[in-house]
């Protein structure tokens, strides 16, 4: 008769206690300098200066009014995203569809930008706008809401392939009933002035908006009930029922204040970036989203710092392109390599990792203690 022997992994996880906050910051201050090292590695391996390459990105991204200026427009919709799902990954809810919501949104607030245009004054066509947006995004997160609490279905696929669908929506607009003059043009008509959000500091008035539902949403999810329905909700469903809790409501209600606030994202891209309304409005921001709130670890502050940083890269990746001939591809590495040193010095400070043979000998030095 063979008997096995239980063999210890070479490698385990653990979850950390809480670690000093000052610790914290110094893992986190590391890995940035490690992901500037690592680009700096990069930008060498192209053929560039690794210092010229950074003083490129910053000056490319800030230096000019105008490049300022484009980096607040890239800033305003990544923020506003990483807000609009800060409650459902609270509420551990997995909600990967903000891309389909902004364009939800985007494409209601059109249709009164197109049809309302001549027949409302600038203000309450832009509030009509503005809620339309909001209530557009809301209800296409309400969808996969509603199915999740009535027979629990996956979210995130959900979520994912309901994106699929307005965009391709928008597309069959693009083509068909919304489509500009000639026919074939495959565009949509720009917006009339009245349908289209001032000016605030050379850029349309959504970052002030933004920075608004930064301390509501603050405010929201640390002092109200229903921030406290929802982190309950996050930590376990069964303890918000045995609490009295309505779970299926609580779902539902978070994702239409999830999706309306993408919705309002929507709008504002539409009728402050772009004044139309084209399939890719979203432009990849309902995903790149999820990194921020992720690293943010939820904190609507700390989403503004966040959001600022790849923000600039992303600006300053353009002239690191146009400037000193650097591939596009490169760009995209070095905001990849920063991306996954923060995201893994996250990962180091909730876990610590144990070697085989280290809990022997810390039993050891326990009994020598002894």
């Amino acid at each position: 008769m063979h008997t096995s022997e239980h063999k210890t992994p070479l490698i385990r996880l653990a979850k950390r206690e809480q670690m000093n906050p000052a610790t914290q910051w110094i893992i986190r201050i590391v890995a940035i300098l490690l992901a500037l090292v690592v680009g700096g590695l990069v930008i060498a391996i192209s053929g560039s200066n690794p210092i010229a390459g950074y003083k490129t990105i910053i000056v490319g991204s800030l230096g000019k009014t105008s490049a300022f200026r484009q980096t607040v427009k890239n800033f305003i919709p990544l923020l506003g995203t990483a807000l609009a799902i800060a409650p459902c990954f609270k509420m551990r809810f997995w909600n990967i569809g903000a891309e389909g919501q902004i364009t939800a949104g985007a494409m209601c607030a059109t249709f009164f930008a197109l049809h309302c245009a001549e027949s409302l004054p600038k203000v309450p066509l832009l509030l009509v706008m503005f809620v339309a947006g909001a209530i557009g995004g809301g209800i296409w997160a309400l969808i996969p809401a509603f199915f999740k609490a009535k027979w629990g279905t996956n979210e995130t696929l959900f979520t994912l392939m309901m994106n699929y669908i307005i965009i391709g929506f928008v597309k069959y607009l693009q083509g068909g009933p919304w489509e500009k003059m000639p026919r074939g043009s495959q565009q949509i008509a720009q917006f009339d002035s009245n349908a289209c959000l001032p000016k605030v500091g050379g850029v349309y008035c959504g970052w002030i908006i933004v920075l608004i539902l930064v301390f509501l949403m603050f405010w929201y999810m640390k002092y109200t009930k229903q921030g406290y329905e929802i982190a309950v909700v996050g930590e376990s469903e069964n303890t918000a029922r045995y609490a009295g809790m309505n779970v299926p409501f609580i779902i539902m209600r978070t994702m239409f204040i999830s999706g309306a606030i993408s919705g309002v994202v929507g709008f504002m891209l539409a009728s402050g970036a772009n004044n139309t309304l084209y399939d890719g409005v979203a432009a990849g921001v309902g995903f790149t989203a999820i990194t921020v709130a992720w690293l943010a670890q939820l904190n609507p502050f700390a989403m503004v710092g966040i959001s600022a940083i790849l923000a600039i890269l992303e600006k300053g990746a353009d002239s690191l392109q146009t400037e000193m001939q650097v591939p596009a591809s490169i760009s995209d590495i070095i905001t990849g390599v920063l991306l996954f040193f923060m995201l893994g010095c996250e990962f180091f400070i909730n876990y610590r990792l144990i070697f085989a043979g280290s809990g022997k000998k810390q039993e050891n030095k326990k009994e020598v203690g002894a």
